[in-house]
């Protein structure tokens, strides 16, 4: 169930508790996440308060929370995340780290000698060129509009960069805009991965904006494969532009916590997913 179909009330519902009259982990930190999708953000001391707990001990459950991408950390308290946050690259490099490693080396084994690849912008993409530093090629092509993408494959031996241009998006270090869509305009991929900042099988590829939006959907008309690398927290999300429609990607990969019901659901579009 996505988290906003949870109704707010439930952060006042009495607190379940072990039989040694302990309230329940799980049960406290689900409703601490619905009151913060009720009230937006909350104090770690009124947390406390509420839940008849130590700050050490919502510490510890704000910093699971936020692990989970559930919710951002602020000095002395913690926000809700909403699914249309453009959350700075920084603070989503942090989020479901493990998952994006997996899925990155997933991704990048499937990368041939003299291929021409397009990396899009993102904390996934950026993975999957930390991993073609450490491989060895003898040419290979990479289209890019992430700037962290570029740093990191500046100066692989072999390997040929090139920008598109554009505007520069500091929240996500991407540049796009019209330049960035005319320069893509005049070549050809052999393969795209696209980080994706929501996915719902029913509505496609999402991002929160609006240019990103157009030069993303430019990257899959030039590409003979588009491969969507995602961990499954963006999964049944919503967001405020659309790229394209789910059956433009030929492939998925995510992690293995992703609902079975929204995998089988992109399956029946004619898209392959991995589970790593």
């Amino acid at each position: 169930m996505r988290h906003e179909d949870a109704a707010p009330q439930s952060a006042a519902a009495p607190l379940a508790r072990t039989r040694s009259g302990r309230v329940a982990i799980e049960e406290r930190r689900r409703q601490i996440f619905s009151l913060l999708q009720a009230r937006e953000r909350c104090t770690v001391a009124e947390l406390a308060a509420r839940f008849h707990t130590s700050l050490v001990t919502i510490r510890g459950d704000l910093t699971a929370l936020e692990a989970g991408g559930e919710v951002m950390r602020t000095h002395g308290g913690a926000l809700a995340v909403r699914n249309s946050d453009d959350l700075p690259l920084a603070k989503k490099q942090t989020l479901h780290l493990a998952e994006k490693i997996r899925i990155a080396r997933i991704a990048a084994a499937m990368i041939r000698d003299g291929e021409i690849i397009i990396l899009d912008s993102g904390t996934t993409t950026a993975e999957i060129a930390r991993c073609l530093r450490t491989m060895r090629f003898d040419s290979l092509t990479v289209i890019t509009n992430a700037l962290n993408v570029a740093v990191l494959l500046a100066n692989v031996p072999r390997l040929r960069l090139i920008m598109p241009g554009g505007v520069l998006r500091p929240s996500s270090s991407s540049m796009s805009g019209p330049q960035a869509e005319m320069a893509l305009g005049t070549l050809q991929a052999d393969r795209l991965f696209l980080g994706v900042d929501s996915l719902d099988p029913e509505v496609g590829l999402m991002t929160p904006d609006v240019h990103e939006a157009q030069l993303n959907a430019q990257m899959i008309r030039i590409s003979r494969q588009v491969v969507a690398v995602t961990d499954s927290s963006k999964l049944l999300r919503r967001n405020l532009s659309v790229i394209a429609p789910i059956s433009e990607v030929d492939l998925l990969i995510t992690d293995t916590d992703a609902d079975p019901d929204c995998v089988e659901s992109i399956r029946a579009h004619g898209v392959e997913v991995l589970l790593t």
